[in-house]
């Protein structure tokens, strides 16, 4: 039956983790299966092209895995290959997007960041919903590095915490009361973040409005699983499956598959 097929989620690598966590914590007993595609990590500084034929190759193998639904957990992939997808494909996607409507809603300074790639700052998925926003100052910063620093499991070195005070630091300056997380990657960074970052900034991410987007269309769809029995927690990977174990504090299997 279609209910039980898993719920597939892919990404550049392991930051996609930061979203499947929400949702595994939404739908407890949903079956999943996390693709990472850390072998041509990180997606954020390839072209066009190449972000759409990776996101295809990711979609045909979770397909081939009869999976119900895909989430798209990459915010590069999203902004740069999901109407694609869509086109393409019969399965509901769901895709990530920054989470500037919230930050826009509820700042008081109307000033806002955005911590992302090159990949997702450059589409025009990000321009055309920035457009929106026209009484808001959205000061965007490119994450040089810091997806490979992460896929290389240097999270909370010294290294990692100079990078991103570079990156932040004008942003404060610039009086915004909102940091975005435009990286499905930099979750992993909210500790060290918030040594730099007053307290009166709120860090924001997608995760968990995924999660609850994910619920709706199985509900919609009437695909959700019907028994609570132990869910299969798959987690594939064509780049070190150590660094995955790591960040799910070697909680779950992590298989090698060069994809």
């Amino acid at each position: 039956m279609a209910n039980n097929n898993p719920i597939g989620l892919f990404d550049s690598g392991i930051g996609g983790t930061s979203i499947w966590k929400e949702v595994h914590k939404l739908m407890p007993y949903e079956n999943t299966i996390y693709l990472a595609d850390s072998k041509n990590a990180p997606y954020g500084n390839k072209s066009k092209e190449e972000i759409l034929s990776l996101s295809c190759k990711n979609t045909e193998y979770l397909l081939n895995q009869n999976c119900k639904l895909i989430i798209v957990a990459c915010n590069t992939a999203t902004t740069n290959a999901i109407k694609e997808l869509r086109a393409k494909y019969k399965v509901p996607f769901i895709g990530i997007e920054p989470a500037i409507k919230p930050a826009a809603l509820h700042s008081k300074t109307q000033k806002i960041g955005i911590l992302a790639t090159k990949g997702t700052l450059n589409s025009e998925l990000f321009h055309k919903n920035l457009e929106k926003y026209q009484d808001i100052q959205i000061i965007e910063q490119i994450g040089y590095n810091l997806v490979e620093r992460i896929e290389n499991g240097f999270i909370d070195d010294n290294e990692m915490f100079k990078l991103l005070q570079m990156y932040v630091q004008p942003m404060i300056q610039k009086n915004i009361d909102y940091l975005v997380l435009g990286c499905t990657h930099y979750p992993y960074l909210i500790p060290q973040l918030q040594k730099i970052v007053p307290a009166h900034i709120k860090i924001i991410d997608s995760g968990e409005a995924v999660a609850k987007q994910t619920l709706h269309v199985l509900e919609q769809q009437n695909l959700l699983k019907r028994n609570q029995t132990a869910p299969t927690l798959q987690f594939i990977t064509n780049g070190n499956p150590t660094i995955i174990s790591n960040i799910l504090q070697n909680q779950y299997t992590v298989t090698f598959k060069d994809f």
